[in-house]
């Protein structure tokens, strides 16, 4: 766990920050977004490795509890970007797209399927290890 000090008024204050780990695909990806959107991803994904929950996150559905989605709208395009908080001591990225849905606010079966995917193969490799 990573502890950063930081000085607001004169007062120090501790804040325990767990370490965001990124899937290369998930990363490869999010490097793709309109800086902006990046930005506020980012700030998302802190607030949650400090044991918090950013207004733009919500339970991503599809998958075993502990997985998260945040949802960010940029210019008419919706982005998304996945992560877990119960897969080990890190804070998990496992997945980051532009959502293209054409139905509605559902997230597309095939990008369920592929995070699904990438959740289970990171438990087993993180309990062989």
């Amino acid at each position: 766990m990573l502890t950063f000090v930081v000085k607001f008024d004169n007062v120090l204050q501790m804040i325990n920050l767990r370490p965001i780990s990124w899937l290369k695909g998930a990363k490869r990806d999010f490097e793709d977004f309109p800086a902006e959107v990046r930005i506020d991803a980012e700030t998302a994904l802190t607030l949650a490795a400090r044991g918090g929950k950013a207004d733009t996150a919500k339970p991503f559905k599809g998958v075993d509890g502990g997985v998260f989605e945040i949802a960010l709208k940029h210019r008419g395009n919706a982005y998304r970007v996945i992560y877990a908080v119960q897969i080990g001591a890190d804070l998990w990225v496992i997945d980051a797209f532009q959502k293209k849905s054409k139905q509605g606010i559902k997230t597309p079966q095939i990008d369920v399927e592929r995070i699904r995917l990438r959740v289970k193969r990171l438990r087993e490799q993180l309990a062989s290890n």
